[in-house]
């Protein structure tokens, strides 16, 4: 179905991978009818004002970049009753991966054409809202050590990041409040999941869901350096979830508090700091997904 589209692009996307993949994405929208108007960011604020535009001229707005844009926009698509499109073009890419959305920008393209619209929940960082994973601890030193690499070293930065983070860390105590039930834990980190990867394709929280109205807690108590180094490559396949060290809760308030400094990351940015309390807003975004979209049910 030909669509009114307005593609919100973030040109620093994946060392510039974004605006690479842009003419082609471009034309294959074209020659598939859609009107297409291609409008880059200056910063995350004027994202905010490209995509409240785009919904007032009665556009789908198409987030394409990496989970940074495509958390900022969902946040401002929901907030003005918008239609969010999703297009891959940073390094992880890891939402489109959580929702079955191609992680080839030409590719997901298709699903502006052929995809169905659906209510799916938004995370709420301290009043930011996120659309995959926020976290704090060991997983948001590591974010914040990719965020400001320069390294072109395209998926592999999170996993340099992770080992430069490994180094130095020291375990820290975490205090939550997860649906008023007190929580307190001594370890890696604290991650509450709206979908359910991050990372480069990281399942951290494999049974999480954009559609129940619940966020996945999940939290990774302390181990030696070298069973934590032993279990990353579980969490690829969603299996550290079985350790003894690592907790999943579901909860649609989550308060996390720590002994000392951390910032809260969420979509690959900052976007908070400790204390902060993260909320789900269940239905909150209308998106276009796949028909036969690999996401994890409802748990309604």
């Amino acid at each position: 179905m030909p669509r009114r589209l307005q593609l919100v692009v973030n040109p620093s996307a994946g060392g510039g991978r974004a605006m690479r993949l842009l003419p082609a994405v471009t034309e294959t929208l074209e020659r598939a009818g859609h009107d297409v108007v291609v409008t880059q960011t200056r910063s995350l604020a004027h994202a905010d004002e490209l995509a409240a535009d785009a919904v007032a001229a009665d556009r789908v707005v198409v987030a394409m970049g990496g989970d940074g844009i495509v958390g900022r926009v969902a946040g401002t698509v929901a907030a003005y009753g918008g239609l969010l499109g999703v297009l891959p073009g940073g390094r992880g890419n890891d939402f489109c991966r959580a929702v079955g959305i191609s992680r080839d920008a030409v590719s997901a393209c298709g699903v502006l054409t052929t995809g169905t619209e659906h209510r799916v929940d938004l995370g709420d960082a301290g009043g930011t809202a996120f659309v995959g994973i926020a976290s704090v601890g060991f997983d948001s030193d590591v974010q914040g050590r990719v965020l400001t690499s320069r390294l072109r070293l395209g998926q592999l930065v999170y996993l340099y990041g992770a080992l430069a983070t490994l180094a130095a860390w020291r375990p820290a105590t975490f205090t939550c409040t997860v649906d008023g039930e007190p929580v307190r834990m001594t370890g890696w980190s604290v991650a509450v999941a709206n979908s359910g990867v991050y990372g480069g394709g990281m399942r951290l929280a494999p049974a999480a869901s954009i559609e129940d109205g619940q966020l996945d807690v999940v939290t990774s108590a302390h181990t030696s350096r070298r069973t934590f180094l032993r279990a990353l490559p579980r969490i690829f396949k969603g299996t550290h979830v079985a350790m003894p060290t690592v907790s999943v809760r579901r909860a649609t308030v989550v308060e996390l508090s720590a002994d000392r400094p951390f910032r809260v990351f969420a979509d690959g940015d900052p976007v908070a700091s400790l204390p902060c309390t993260i909320t789900i807003r269940p239905g909150a975004l209308r998106l276009l997904l796949p028909v036969s979209a690999g996401r994890p049910p409802g748990r309604r």
